[in-house]
């Protein structure tokens, strides 16, 4: 059994490259430019939605509070009717990604961390580097990619998108797997 305080180094090192390997897939590669598509007549949309000056946070048109309410004739009609939408409203003003890019590093080291808890409690030190990265990498890949399936089943997400941020979450898994079987305490 190895500790996570001794993993400190590998858990740090794998969230920085994993950090610097997406940066990199959003800005140069930028094959997710495509994961989300303009509504049309945007700027009337927005002024229609701009006069009910909706709150930050996630909403489904139309709701239904319950089960039993799904079933009535005017929710059906209404979901007949269309649109039907998952929304997200963020706060209006300038974008700013320095909340998201520090949290998705946080959400790194929080991977690292169950990666490093998992391998450790299976493997001593000195572990083969292959057993190591299977451990490691298998463990980082749920958190970084099978838990975003559930979007695409739940909330209509398109699979394309789930797809390729699902192979994203396999070179974070492979990144973070390389990471640990490098760095393993002897």
């Amino acid at each position: 059994m190895v500790s996570i305080i001794s993993l400190w180094i590998p858990i740090l090192l794998s969230a920085v490259i994993v950090f610097l390997a997406s940066s990199f897939i959003h800005m140069v590669l930028r094959y997710h430019r495509t994961d989300f598509g303009k509504v049309p007549s945007e700027d009337k949309v927005m002024d229609a939605l701009r006069e009910f000056d909706i709150p930050p946070g996630e909403y489904v048109i139309p709701f239904a509070g319950s089960a039993k309410e799904m079933g009535t004739p005017e929710f059906i009609e209404k979901t007949t009717k269309g649109p039907v939408a998952f929304m997200t409203v963020l706060p209006s003003g300038r974008p700013s990604m320095a909340k998201s890019l520090v949290q998705w590093f946080i959400y790194c080291v929080i991977v690292g961390i169950i990666a490093a808890y998992i391998t450790g409690r299976a493997l001593e030190p000195g572990a083969e580097y292959l057993t190591i990265f299977r451990f490691a990498g298998c463990t980082a890949f749920v958190g970084y990619a099978v838990a975003l399936w559930q979007n695409s089943i739940w909330y209509k997400r398109s699979w394309s998108t789930t797809f390729k941020s699902t192979f994203d979450g396999l070179v974070y898994a492979l990144l973070t797997a390389g990471t640990f079987g490098w760095l393993w305490p002897a």
